[in-house]
């Protein structure tokens, strides 16, 4: 079991990464981001989600230009897109695909690969470019690749007391 203490320092010291390296990653780190997402919990274990693995270039490419603020993914050698099975379970396919790429996002961190979330980008242009079923969700993409800066400094984050509070 991982101290509590350590998780907490690595939860904080994750960063957004929108540079990489023009660096492929190996098979088996892509696995080990998968096998995390694999393992976010789900609602009902129903685990509705799909995780399409790109590594095309040109895709990549393409689909950097309908990401609105995400113009960085084109240089990202992998991307992986969560997409929520809605039929699988129609009424939590957006929590458990947000739980699952969460889990992809530290898996990554920890084997030194950066991401950032996407989420400005014409949805229904990204499920045609990838080939997407139409009834499917596409939450995210994720672009994947080695830091090529230095970690970024942490962004300031509210005083814990200005967003808790407790109902005795």
């Amino acid at each position: 079991m991982i101290k509590p203490e350590e998780l907490l320092k690595f939860i904080k010291d994750r960063r957004t990464i929108r540079c990489f390296k023009d660096e492929m990653i190996p098979e088996e780190e892509i696995e080990m981001i998968l096998e995390a997402g694999q393992w976010a919990p789900s609602a009902s274990n129903r685990q509705a989600w799909k995780f399409i693995v790109i590594k095309n270039k040109e895709m990549i490419e393409e689909l950097s230009k309908i990401a609105i603020y995400g113009k960085f993914v084109r240089e990202a050698p992998v991307a992986i897109a969560i997409v929520g099975e809605v039929h699988e379970n129609p009424n939590w396919y957006i929590q458990d695909t947000t739980l699952a790429s969460m889990n992809m996002m530290l898996e990554a961190w920890s084997l030194g690969i950066g991401t950032c979330w996407l989420g400005s980008m014409d949805r229904e242009k990204a499920k045609q470019i990838i080939g997407i079923e139409k009834d499917n969700f596409l939450l995210t993409i994720l672009p994947f690749g080695y830091l090529r800066r230095d970690e970024p400094k942490p962004p300031p984050r509210k005083d814990l007391d200005e967003i808790t509070e407790y109902i005795k």
